[in-house]
């Protein structure tokens, strides 16, 4: 597949996460998007980022395991989306993420086999609902920023 060669080769360059962060923000056709990896003391630490207001920037430059979409997605070691950040009420979202104004979203875990590394994810303006593909798409992409590009990770 095209994206996927095309996230192989910016992992293997320079600035690796943001180039590969902008490759799937384009591919799916997102308007913004972050990749937070975790840390000691079970923090996720902002890695790369586009399209996020830097009021919100400032809020998740660390993100606790088990808080807001990120968080919530390490923890579950799944996927977390949702149609409508805006108007969600499922308690997935934290207050601060409505800050984005965006709507759709969603969060994949970047897995390191069964460990959970980090969490990357997506956003439109507009409300989505992210296909089964999409999600599968998004999580390969995830293990390849873990697993299949370690170097990448430690940049």
């Amino acid at each position: 597949m095209p994206f996927l060669d095309d996230l192989d080769s910016a992992l293997a360059g320079p600035d690796p996460l943001a180039r590969a962060l902008e490759l799937t923000i384009r591919h799916f056709r997102a308007d913004s998007g972050s990749l937070h990896l975790l840390g000691d003391g079970g923090v996720l630490h902002l890695r790369a980022a586009s399209g996020i207001p830097e009021a919100v920037l400032d809020v998740v430059r660390t993100v606790p395991v088990g808080k807001g979409m990120a968080g919530l997605a390490v923890e579950r070691k799944q996927p977390v989306s949702v149609c409508n950040i805006q108007t969600d009420t499922s308690g997935d979202v934290r207050p601060g993420a409505r800050k984005t104004g965006m709507e759709g979203a969603i969060v994949v875990p970047v897995m390191d086999g069964r460990r959970a590394a980090g969490a990357l994810g997506i956003a439109n303006r507009d409300e989505r609902t992210f296909t089964q593909e999409e999600i599968e798409l998004l999580l390969e992409v995830g293990r390849r920023l873990a697993a299949g590009q370690p170097s990448a990770l430690s940049s």
